[in-house]
């Protein structure tokens, strides 16, 4: 099971965006019904409120191998960013600060770097590993770091513990369309770079790969990206999401 091809991760984020689409931007025209949102080299935007790419209300971007997509909840919002998205250069499109220059931007989550593993480049962590309570690991990192690991969605967690018991990291998997597992991974603010981390997110994608899926790795700090390809990640693209302020 290698790591899938860019076609195959093009095609699984293009089915992530266009999860309730209902209109298609091409060369500055709506089209209805809506063509599948497609990864190119000039961008394909669709307004599509159930988009998978941002949360409720913002727009999404997603590059692959240097090929974008984009989703907006409404009209409006994606003839601006389809406008940003031809304006900028392909190294600017996960760019906030590109985004801000050209968009009327409120929030922005990101950019997280995307990474895929090819179960043949897996470099486990061994070291025991247990299933305990999350609670006061979670309160220790805080409600932004603690929402933004994803252990709340994971399908299994795995815990590391120091010698006194007490729960050092975790990490854990959500199961994504298409037989990705999203990796997720925490540690405790006190005990960073001490290899917990990478323990408990090597159990997590030591799980997945026995059930058959494709492990996946959204980071967004330099740690984590270190982190994902000392277990043998890839990094293959990008993900930006823009919450724009309303122009009418």
């Amino acid at each position: 099971m290698p790591v899938p091809a860019p076609s195959e991760l093009r095609r699984r984020w293009a089915e992530l965006a266009t999860t309730g689409a209902a209109q298609t931007v091409t060369a500055g025209f709506l089209t209805e019904p809506p063509p599948a949102v497609r990864f190119g080299p000039s961008p394909s935007v669709a307004v599509s409120p159930g988009s998978r790419l941002s949360p409720p209300g913002w727009c999404g971007i997603v590059t692959i191998d240097g090929e974008v997509i984009a989703t907006a909840p409404d009209e409006d919002a994606a003839s601006l960013l389809r406008a940003f998205l031809i304006a900028a250069p392909p190294e600017a499109w996960t760019d906030p600060d590109a985004a801000r220059a050209l968009l009327p931007v409120a929030d922005v989550l990101g950019p997280a770097v995307l990474a895929y593993l090819d179960p043949a480049a897996f470099r486990p962590a061994p070291g025991p590993v247990g299933a305990e309570p999350l609670g006061a690991l979670l309160a220790a990192a805080g409600p932004d770091e603690a929402g933004e690991s994803g252990l709340a969605d994971a399908e299994q967690v795995f815990t590391v513990a120091d010698d006194a018991g007490r729960v050092v990291a975790a990490g854990g998997y959500e199961r994504w369309p298409g037989g990705l597992a999203h990796v997720c991974v925490l540690t405790h603010p006190a005990e960073r770079g001490r290899g917990h981390g990478r323990r408990a997110a090597s159990a997590a994608v030591a799980a997945a790969l026995a059930e058959g899926l494709r492990p996946q790795w959204r980071a967004r700090p330099e740690p984590s990206r270190r982190l994902a390809a000392a277990l043998g990640f890839a990094e293959r693209g990008a993900q930006l999401s823009l919450r724009l302020t309303p122009t009418r």
